[in-house]
């Protein structure tokens, strides 16, 4: 779509007047608009919205002077993200070409005070689950437009080389440009086809979190813009409260339009390796022996696998077995199963020293021993693998579907109460999608953000990754998935498990109280502080927004 030609400034109302609505605005914030125990409004579509609505926020958008455009229509999938669940309508999309175009924006808005309750949402890569990236009736302005200026590398200093990037630009970008140099971000989430600002906002958490924390830990400094439009530049030096908010802030205190990422040397090649247990302790002790290890795999993960026929064999087209006719033989039908998935990285010069390095590893450990299989990939393969399953979803159509995924941390104190409960009572299968669990070292996460986690130094990522067939009313159904997750969590409360949610979704603030607990004064004030109005990320349903029209 071509931008459309700039637009006559229409004539201001008095300055008299706009002190008069700012000051208006500002006074209105109270308890009642920041703070409400009452769940929040869950319009189904923007069918409420008037022709006349709609051409008053129109008219006063157009008065922007930006670089890039608004569109007021063809909006559909600014109502989409990955859950597939939530839909809402915004009122325009902006396509930004400079961060003063999210900041004038977001400042037209601020300055508009309580005689709108526009709001602004920024999206990404339209991964949300559960409409988070959304703005009913609102402004979701498109990252992945933002891509000015260009990646810029600062190798000079060897010991801390990062790369400065905007915030729109998607990680696997990030690792074909660093490569170049020989060089690549420490931390990665599973998907690489997302955005920066899109992981900041959250944590940022994969199988390289128990050595280099999660992706909000290998950032140097950040550009965000706030509720208030005002641009500022934050790092643990400078504007240091909201450099540690808008890390794991759900997009609750601005925008990040900008990040200096840190890098470090890249490998070349990775040995790839999976092995399977059918008792739970040994499978989470050994995890736990490998990421408190001082010498271990650069990657650890795993997952749980119900009653599945074939398992093996449906790895042969990755990966070789280390005993073929064993494997052969080997049974998972009927069984709870846990895999351990571990890589080591390298490069081909040291390809008999690291052999040695991982026979040595693998000898610690106590899985079956005829279910090793191993591959060995090139570095980029193994980071982009879970693309290479998302074509081939794509191709069948089964990529646009409904995902009702729960992610939970679980303190590791609470982990076997949890796998006893959850893996063969509450599941009885794991046919609706993969489920992830690894721990991680709480100490290596960057403490003062605002991501919230069990109180224990060593914690459990729990993801259960569903996907749901549309219009089904059968065990492959939303109803039926999100009735499980509810089960989960049900349990979690009565059994004190201690759990918190990771990419969490609430519908009352009495309920974002409990998840942030002693964090909520701190998160709260950090509202009222960078967004005063409460204009910033709806879609997360936190604060109510602050305004004089009647909310729907």
């Amino acid at each position: 779509m071509k931008s459309p030609p700039t637009h006559v400034f229409f004539k201001h109302k008095s300055m008299l007047l706009r002190l008069l609505i700012f000051i208006l605005g500002i006074c209105s914030i109270n308890r009642t608009n920041l703070c409400c125990d009452q769940p929040f409004a869950t319009p189904i579509s923007s069918s409420s919205s008037t022709p006349s609505s709609f051409s008053v926020i129109q008219s006063s958008l157009k008065q922007l002077n930006i670089e890039g455009y608004f569109s007021f229509k063809n909006f559909d999938h600014a109502a989409k993200d990955f859950g597939n669940r939530y839909h809402f309508l915004p009122s325009a999309v902006l396509y930004p070409k400079s961060v003063s175009d999210i900041s004038s924006t977001i400042k037209h808005v601020f300055d508009m005070g309580v005689t709108t309750d526009l709001t602004v949402a920024a999206r990404g890569h339209g991964h949300s689950l559960e409409g988070q990236a959304q703005a009913y009736q609102g402004v979701v302005i498109n990252m992945e437009s933002l891509r000015a200026p260009a990646m810029r590398f600062h190798t000079g200093n060897q010991e801390l080389p990062f790369v400065d990037v905007s915030a729109g630009e998607l990680w696997i970008n990030i690792l074909h440009e660093s490569l170049k140099l020989g060089l690549t971000p420490k931390s990665w989430t599973d998907y690489l086809h997302l955005t920066v600002g899109g992981t900041l906002s959250n944590a940022g958490i994969s199988g390289q979190a128990f050595k280099h924390g999660p992706q909000i830990n290998n950032v140097y400094q950040l550009e965000v813009v706030t509720g208030k439009g005002e641009v500022i530049t934050c790092s643990e030096e400078k504007n240091a409260d909201l450099f540690y908010g808008v890390l794991g802030g759900l997009g609750q205190f601005g925008i990040i339009t900008r990040a200096r990422i840190a890098l470090e040397p890249a490998p070349k090649k990775v040995k790839w390796i999976r092995v399977l247990y059918s008792d739970f302790s040994t499978f989470s002790y050994d995890q736990e022996h490998l990421i408190s290890s001082e010498n271990s795999f650069d990657y650890i993960e795993g997952f749980v696998i119900i009653n599945r026929t074939g398992l093996l064999n449906n790895w042969r087209s990755t990966f070789n077995p280390k005993d073929p006719l064993l494997a052969k033989e080997f049974s998972s039908e009927g069984k709870v199963l846990y895999c351990l998935e571990v890589a080591k990285y390298f490069n081909p010069e040291e390809t008999t020293k690291t052999d040695q390095n991982v026979d040595v590893l693998l000898s610690k450990l106590n899985y079956i021993q005829s279910t090793l299989f191993q591959s060995e990939v090139s570095y980029v393969d193994f980071l982009d693998r879970v693309h290479v399953s998302e074509m081939k979803l794509q191709e069948k159509g089964l990529w646009d579907i409904p995902h009702p995924w729960l992610n939970l941390l679980i303190p590791k104190s609470k982990i076997h109460d949890f796998a006893r409960e959850v893996f063969g009572k509450i599941l009885t299968d794991t046919s609706h999608g993969p489920i992830l669990i690894y721990p991680v070292n709480k100490s290596k996460w960057r403490k003062g953000t605002s991501v919230v986690t069990p109180e224990e130094d060593v914690m459990y990522l729990i993801a259960f990754l569903s996907s749901a067939m549309p219009s089904s009313t059968g065990k492959d159904g939303v109803e039926y998935i999100l009735n499980k997750n509810k089960k989960i969590l049900n349990f979690c409360r009565k059994a004190h498990i201690g759990m918190k949610q990771y990419l969490p979704h609430y519908t009352t603030q009495e309920d974002w109280k409990g998840h942030f607990g002693p964090q909520w004064e701190t998160f709260k004030r950090r509202k009222s502080t960078y967004d005063p109005l409460a204009i910033l990320a709806p879609g997360q349903r936190i604060f109510r927004r602050a305004s004089g029209v009647q909310q729907q």
